[in-house]
């Protein structure tokens, strides 16, 4: 099994070591001699030293220059050898239990890919709540938060990879179309459980309850003007850090 793991990586320098730190730690503590992986980290023109920081701690750089998540994520996708992509956001932590289940999955082969409930520290009851009602929809719908997804390389090729038409939300679109692909080949896609991924909760303190939810409630009502625009995802794309 060759996995590639990546990273889109928009101004990062603050949480990229310990991410990668992670992945390593992650990666020692299930090594098997059948198991070989890369770390792909996508700079997607940051102005910090994000990309020097990654290609200290070891990981491959692929420098992509229109600064649009899921843009990344396909640049990232086209340089790795793997045969199964495992893409998750650089404000994450990967636990050696999540990597685990991710193997587990995979040598199951009963599975085309996917996704993870996520854990943030230190959130206000809004926030729990926002989160918690965002992992009841995701077990239920069987849809991947951007922190973590999962799938086969032949899949993801197939499906087109991720939607570039829009800013946020792209791994929605492609839990859907890993869903479609997976169903007549008798693959399913599911969300990962035990062992939640830990993400950074740093929009709850660069942004306030107001911005988050009006940033949320466009997203809802208007869905395509808003993620079709940057300008309108102000969340994701003003480099806050």
């Amino acid at each position: 099994m060759h996995l590639s793991i990546i990273i889109p990586a928009f101004n990062e320098e603050l949480l990229i070591e310990r991410c990668l730190e992670s992945i390593a730690a992650a990666l020692a503590e299930n090594f098997t001699a059948d198991l070989t992986s890369e770390i792909i980290v996508v700079d997607n023109n940051s102005t910090d030293n994000t990309a020097n920081l990654a290609r200290q701690a070891g990981a491959q750089v692929v420098f992509e220059p229109i600064n649009q998540i899921g843009r990344a994520r396909n640049a990232g996708a086209a340089e790795a050898s793997g045969d199964w992509l495992l893409f998750m956001d650089a404000d994450s932590v990967l636990n050696p239990g999540l990597l685990a289940d991710v193997l587990r999955l995979i040598e199951d082969g009963k599975s085309v890919g996917c996704g993870s409930t996520i854990y943030m520290h230190g959130l206000p009851w809004w926030a729990t709540l926002t989160l918690q009602l965002w992992t009841s929809t995701s077990i239920l719908f069987r849809l991947a938060s951007g922190a973590l997804i999962v799938c086969r390389r032949d899949a993801f090729r197939d499906v087109g990879g991720f939607n570039q038409t829009v800013y946020a939300a792209e791994e929605i679109g492609l839990s859907v179309a890993l869903k479609q692909w997976g169903k007549p080949r008798g693959l399913q896609f599911v969300i990962l459980r035990t062992h939640p991924l830990e993400t950074s909760a740093r929009k709850v303190v660069l942004y306030s309850p107001r911005e988050i939810a009006g940033q949320i409630l466009r997203v809802i009502f208007l869905p395509r003007r808003t993620l079709q625009d940057k300008k309108h995802l102000s969340v994701w794309y003003d480099g806050r850090r």
